[in-house]
């Protein structure tokens, strides 16, 4: 049976990715501040009460489960960093969370991870990034958001090559402008239209994909 670990399971994406992956018969390992929200919810699925910036945490997770084989590792959980966007109202203390979510959270996972991700079939390491974190792109606002999803995208990059030897593929995702509590009700995406979606870029996924930074219809996203 493929198993898959997801964080901030319990809302949004994270939610959703927890349905799908559930209902095509995985075993499903949902980390979430508040797993109780995920009660109800039908398949193989193991709940676990998780904050990613705990970093003990993270690590007693990964002895608690040292024996499983992970096939996809998706790092999920982060937060807007609205309150540090605007230019005139930085607010370091905004910023160093915003870091600590999206940035440092997902390394630590994937660092204590990779062993379990090494083990298994899928050899799989996601990362929910955003076209927002794109460079190339970038149309100005959104400081913090932004740097903090370039820097995933970087570390992710380079954890694509210091991983290469152990065959694991590497990819940041970038999901859509998607209707959740930080994507708003205006996008042009739902939750279920995104989430199969990305789902099956991931079912896809091959050894030249590694290190890749990919939209949730396949396609490429410069850096």
């Amino acid at each position: 049976m493929p198993t898959v670990l997801i964080t901030g399971a319990a809302r949004g994406l994270g939610l959703e990715f927890t349905r799908q992956y559930a209902a095509k018969g995985w075993r499903v390992h949902a980390c979430a501040r508040k797993p109780e929200a995920l009660a109800g919810l039908k398949g193989d699925i193991h709940p676990h009460k998780l904050e990613v910036t705990d970093h003990k945490a993270v690590k007693a997770l990964a002895a608690e489960l040292a024996t499983e084989a992970i096939d996809v590792l998706i790092c999920n959980a982060g937060v807007a960093g609205s309150a540090a966007g605007t230019l005139g109202q930085i607010d370091a203390s905004a910023w160093r969370e915003t870091f600590e979510v999206n940035t440092l959270a997902p390394l630590v996972m994937a660092e204590a991870f990779v062993p379990h991700v090494a083990r298994s079939a899928g050899k799989k390491l996601v990362a929910i990034s955003s076209v927002l974190g794109s460079i190339t792109n970038s149309n100005g606002g959104m400081y913090a958001y932004r740097a903090s999803k370039a820097a995933l995208n970087m570390e992710w990059r380079s954890l694509s090559l210091d991983t290469a030897g152990q065959g694991l593929i590497c990819v940041a995702l970038h999901p859509g402008w998607v209707q959740t509590d930080m994507g708003g009700s205006g996008a042009p995406l739902t939750i279920a239209q995104s989430v199969p979606s990305m789902v099956k870029v991931i079912d896809g996924l091959k050894p030249g994909d590694n290190g890749r930074f990919i939209s949730y219809d396949g396609s490429g996203i410069p850096w």
